[in-house]
């Protein structure tokens, strides 16, 4: 009986101590409406030092299907989201580059990818029912027929 009454109050004390935890949270900081370096037709006037914001990056699709697996390809110097969609649980690597993530039917496994040297870079699928693992594509970076490793 003294062991359930000291969970119960442990029990308690965890709960009081997560709720003043969230209500002590600080506001988040919230941008002034109108600083000295705005415009005052609303729009902001670039401020001197600060950077534009950065573009958006590329995304490159696979998805499983049978057939020949599909090659696409990167340019140098370039940044993407490599989106690899699978219809069924596994693990989805791209060998040579140390990248892996789980997918599934409804969340594609992402993968953002810098690309700095010419390579091609097989993608491949490990379904989480322990089947075979199956090449799904090739992310060849830098123009098409360059090779530097073969993954």
């Amino acid at each position: 009986m003294e062991v359930r009454r000291a969970l119960l109050l442990f029990a308690i004390v965890l709960g009081l101590a997560a709720i003043a935890t969230s209500l002590s949270q600080p506001a988040p900081k919230r941008e002034p409406t109108q600083s000295l370096g705005s415009d005052p037709t609303g729009g902001s006037a670039p401020r001197a030092g600060s950077r534009p914001p950065a573009p958006q990056l590329a995304e490159i699709a696979f998805r499983a299907r049978g057939g020949d697996p599909p090659t696409k390809h990167l340019p140098f110097g370039r940044a993407v989201t490599v989106t690899v969609a699978v219809r069924e649980p596994g693990e989805v690597e791209l060998v040579g580059l140390g990248l892996s993530n789980p997918a599934d039917r409804r969340t594609p496994a992402r993968f953002d990818v810098l690309a700095t040297l010419p390579a091609r870079h097989a993608i491949r699928f490990q379904p989480a029912s322990g089947g075979p693992s199956r090449r799904l594509g090739t992310l060849a970076i830098g123009a098409p027929g360059t090779r530097r490793s073969r993954s």
